[in-house]
């Protein structure tokens, strides 16, 4: 290991340990010390230009983030509604993530419960039919308006979009609806300190915490207001974060990425000002490219005079007249001794426009994990770059998925088989027990596929997969189509026994097939002929 080079007497130094070697000893110690407070990174120098404008401000996540969560949730809204590029990127994630809704597929712990097959088939088949017909009605959904896909949807929209946003769990009796387990979306605006009051270790970002650092409540708004300060008092509901028996009263949806951190962060909050400077360069260069659309001159005179004397004469001295003259379809202008004509040529459209916006999308979607292929859904590159793309993408959406079906619709199925149980939709023995209910409530979601490029290409890859063990069947379906195996080949199954009984088995296709080759030939020549040019042939053909 190399040893740091220590720092030598100076003249000074040596001076001084002439009349004093002790002193000189301890000054040389100092200068040492001082000397290793310069680390190995330029990037922590405070005396280079390079650096000299970052923030070394180091606090506590929610001390960075809490005060700016307003001001970064509200210009993330404004993107959204008014700048295409952010809207899209946004539509893009939703789509990709969560697609028309995120399906459940029970899977029973058959082992654990000590069943066979059959039954296991049947207590999840029947654990699905139960919460499809609970996230199938607009019933749960407590404004009664969205259907649980269409939840799924809004939520994660409003998590992107504003950083963090809560699901209360309401319990509402209803005539006509069989459940009373509902969902309740508000914004994370809504959630503010009661009196405004400042962020301690007790209560920050509108959450009570308790000693261990878990929330214990969360204090929300009763009406969306501009901003805090018009929040009062009265107008906030705290809402316990947990039940008397340990159950969550909340789920609050958001993405975490430093320790201790309350509250989310928007997507777009390192790419604010980016996007808005870009929006603005595409206004102006959109504006000046109208503007040259639009012949206008300029005419100059020596006396300064210009067009006066042409100037309409307003018979009825009507203010607002029209003086200005246009320029019609070979239009001629009678110019007064003089006078000359000057055009003005903004040089519009920009031909640098397109390659510098380009080069700016590109540094936006790293920060938005989207490749700039799909972050403006334009494949002009080759296979191998944009099947790299997608497969980048992927990484990214599968991930957002997994973590959006554990923290917010596995909790979600969890509350609606529960009542389902209590209210004796279905019987589970012994679902009161924490262990058997975990075994019992077991379940995969699955979402929209990956956009395929080349289907034929990347089957063969998935039979290569699926032939070598790397990938199950499973698997692959599920990352194909987002559907479910096993219920597809329970289909086929149906399928091809209908065939069967119908008599429209392979074999008989291929001999009806083998029985009509004539047809197919004639057709074929028809073909070649026409395309030839033979017209009396075809004629006769046909």
């Amino acid at each position: 290991m190399a040893r740091r080079n220590p720092v030598k007497p100076s003249a000074l130094d040596n001076l001084i340990a002439v009349f004093s070697p002790k002193r000189a000893a301890q000054r040389l110690a100092w200068r040492t010390q001082y000397a290793a407070l310069g680390g190995g990174y330029k990037g922590a120098r405070r005396d280079r230009r390079a650096t000299y404008g970052l923030n070394r401000d180091e606090g506590s996540a929610d001390s960075q983030i809490l005060p700016d969560l307003p001001d970064l949730r509200a210009a993330s809204q404004e993107l959204v509604r008014n700048f295409p590029l952010a809207t899209g990127a946004l539509n893009t994630k939703v789509t990709s993530v969560i697609g028309s809704g995120l399906r459940v597929r029970s899977e029973v712990d058959a082992e654990y419960l000590g069943l066979d097959d059959d039954q296991k088939e049947s207590i999840e088949t029947e654990l699905e039919r139960v919460f499809n017909r609970w996230a199938g009605s607009v019933e749960c959904d407590l404004t009664r308006v969205q259907t649980f896909n269409e939840i799924q949807d809004l939520v994660y929209r409003a998590e992107k979009e504003s950083g963090d946003v809560l699901i209360l769990k309401r319990f509402v009796e209803r005539a006509g609806s069989a459940f009373g387990f509902k969902l309740q979306i508000v914004e994370g605006g809504r959630l503010v300190n009661p009196g405004h009051a400042a962020d301690t270790l007790e209560i920050a970002g509108g959450i009570r915490f308790d000693s261990y650092g878990a929330p214990s409540a969360y204090c929300i708004a009763n009406v969306s207001a501009p901003s805090d300060l018009f929040v009062s008092a009265k107008d906030i509901v705290e809402v316990p974060a947990f039940d008397a028996a340990g159950r969550a009263n909340v789920i609050h949806l958001f993405q975490r990425r430093r320790p201790g951190q309350s509250r989310g962060v928007p997507d777009f909050a390192p790419v604010i000002e980016m996007l808005k400077q870009l929006g603005d360069y595409t206004d102006g260069e959109l504006t000046a490219a109208v503007v040259s659309s639009f012949l206008t001159v300029f005419v100059t005179s020596e006396d300064g005079g210009g067009l006066d004397a042409m100037e309409p004469a307003s018979e009825t001295g009507a203010k607002g007249s029209d003086k200005d003259f246009k320029l019609g379809a070979g239009a001629l202008l009678d110019l007064q001794p003089g006078e000359k004509i000057e055009t003005v040529n903004p040089g519009r459209p920009n031909d640098k426009f397109d390659p510098f916006v380009l080069a700016v999308l590109r540094q936006i979607g790293v920060a938005l994990e989207l490749p700039f292929e799909i972050l403006i859904k334009h494949f002009t590159a080759s296979y191998s770059a944009s099947r790299a793309a997608l497969l980048e993408a992927w990484k990214y959406f599968r991930r957002e998925r997994t973590r959006f079906a554990a923290r917010f619709c596995q909790p979600v199925y969890e509350e609606v088989i529960a009542e389902a149980v209590a209210r004796r939709f279905i019987v589970l023995p012994g679902f009161n027990d924490p262990a058997v209910r975990e075994a019992y409530l077991g379940a995969v979601w699955h979402g929209p596929g990956m956009m395929s490029l080349d289907p034929l290409r990347e089957n063969k890859a998935y039979e290569v997969d699926e032939n070598r063990g790397w990938k199950t069947a499973a698997e692959i379906t599920a990352e194909k189509t987002g559907n479910d195996w096993d219920r597809n080949i329970r289909r086929r199954g149906k399928e091809q026994a209908k065939r069967r009984e119908l008599g429209l088995t392979g074999e008989v296709i291929a001999e009806r097939i083998q029985s009509e080759p004539k047809e197919e030939a004639v057709s074929e020549s028809a073909v070649a002929v026409a395309s030839e040019g033979g017209d009396a042939e075809t004629e006769d053909l046909a």
